[in-house]
């Protein structure tokens, strides 16, 4: 429980800064912002709505870390999550910007996925398996195979293949889109939205977009957890913190037997010392 605590309290403290891609700006770079870009007064004038994203715009101290300035190049940037955050100096122009942005969205939803799916196959890989009468892909610990854990080795190449293809698919049409030179495009804009959820009210897909990094972005945290936990704990992560991915019914069960238990251990010690 206490991995469990410190992976959970490093998400909250991750998340809540909002990483994004605040280095010190040198003089040339700061003049070639204020010759580039409008400065306060216009900003001031432009940006009436309370609810605009993201709220780093035209702000000269990072958001994220408020005692350093903002890069040029995102003190101006209207990508969605940026809080001015760039402590390696990575992104020198809107190019490079948007080339990190394309490869954060991309670890992102591939992060979401896995935060997913990582537990669920450790609690339905055996059944399936059975179900299909296939050798199950866990070990005798029911972790998932990986890198740390082992066992990679067991799943089909044909299934590598086929997840490789897929991505390349994806990323070929993603670069495609990219290079159209499309005014509606943006990082990450695959054109998938079969739910129409992406409406043509701006703050709305201001607030999806910011709604996607933030979760991604936390998603990516949640499963470093994961790797580190079952690397440390030699457990799946669905034993090891059984109150996130049990029913509450059985987490409280279990809490009541354990108490029990010790109640009676610690009554028969006492009985003993008499």
């Amino acid at each position: 429980m206490t991995l469990y605590r410190i992976t959970v309290s490093t998400m909250a403290l991750l998340s809540s800064a909002q990483a994004f891609v605040p280095n010190p700006i040198s003089q040339n770079q700061d003049a070639l912002a204020m010759t580039a870009f409008p400065e306060d007064e216009f900003y001031q004038e432009t940006t009436k709505d309370s609810d605009r994203l993201p709220t780093q715009y035209g702000k000269k101290m990072s958001e994220s870390i408020p005692f350093f300035s903002c890069p040029p190049v995102l003190r101006y940037s209207d990508l969605a999550g940026n809080v001015g955050f760039d402590p390696l100096g990575l992104a020198k122009n809107k190019d490079q910007l948007w080339e990190y942005r394309e490869a954060e969205i991309k670890h992102a939803r591939l992060a979401m996925l896995a935060a997913i799916g990582w537990p669920v196959s450790e609690l339905l890989d055996r059944d399936i398996a059975d179900f299909f009468q296939a050798p199950a892909m866990l070990d005798d610990g029911d972790r998932v195979p990986t890198v740390l854990n082992g066992g990679l080795g067991q799943i089909s190449p044909q299934f590598w293949g086929f997840c490789l293809g897929l991505s390349a698919a994806i990323d070929m049409y993603g670069l495609a889109k990219a290079r159209r030179a499309d005014p509606e495009y943006f990082p990450g804009n695959l054109g998938f939205d079969p739910l129409n959820f992406y409406t043509d009210d701006k703050l709305v897909q201001e607030r999806l977009k910011l709604a996607e990094i933030k979760h991604g972005r936390t998603a990516m945290v949640g499963v470093l957890g994961y790797i580190v936990e079952e690397y440390m704990t030699k457990m799946a992560v669905v034993d090891d913190t059984p109150i996130l991915f049990q029913p509450l019914t059985e987490t409280m069960e279990d809490v009541m037997i354990g108490a029990l238990e010790a109640e009676e251990a610690l009554g028969g010690a006492m009985v003993g010392s008499f």
